[in-house]
């Protein structure tokens, strides 16, 4: 008896593409926990047993739609540490304020949110963007545009901890919002007399 190595059909890439763009249009217009997976697979022409082949759960599917959105970033670096931030910042909100971005950000803080999509949803998406903001600073640093002693990890984290602080607080960081947190950084770090 000869061995034939079974072969399904291919997958289809438009499957993916199309669920990924109605997933990250569900994730705005109804938030991660009220989002369907039927719902999404019906707009996007498909069945939700293909959407579960592709990503075994619905954080799965937010996770991936997410990390597919486009986004300006990352922008080259022009030497203006100051504008850079501005920028980088700018792209943070976008990706933060645009469809289904707060409410998967508050899934993924749940305490029962799976620890292994936890850890993929920082790989993809929040990491990317750390990594960019580091590598602001530190040229900033290294310029002497901010101070040598200036602790990096902490204006990373204040710089999107303010966002979401704001967020919390009522009141949605404006389209100002990168202004101000850059210029909060560069005056409060900046190399003043240290």
């Amino acid at each position: 008896m000869s061995e034939h190595a079974v072969i399904g059909r291919p997958r289809d890439a438009s499957i993916d593409a199309a669920a990924l763009r109605v997933a990250a249009e569900h994730l705005g217009r109804h938030g991660f926990e009220a989002m369907s997976l039927a719902a999404v697979a019906a707009e996007a022409g498909t069945t939700r047993q293909a959407l579960y082949r592709r990503w075994p759960t619905k954080a799965d599917l937010a996770v991936a739609a997410i990390a597919a959105l486009p986004d300006a970033s990352p922008q080259p670096l022009t030497g203006d540490h100051e504008a850079d931030l501005r920028a980088e910042l700018a792209a943070f909100r976008r990706g933060v304020t645009r469809p289904g971005g707060v409410s998967l950000v508050g899934a993924m803080l749940q305490d029962g949110a799976d620890p292994e999509l936890r850890e993929r949803y920082r790989a993809l998406v929040v990491e990317p963007r750390r990594a960019r903001l580091r590598a602001i600073v530190r040229a900033a640093v290294a310029d002497g545009a901010l101070a040598r002693d200036t602790d990096v990890e902490l204006v990373v984290a204040s710089c999107t901890g303010s966002f979401y602080a704001l967020a919390l607080a009522g009141r949605v960081p404006g389209r100002d919002w990168p202004r101000r947190a850059a210029r909060h950084v560069f005056a409060g770090a900046g190399p003043g007399d240290r």
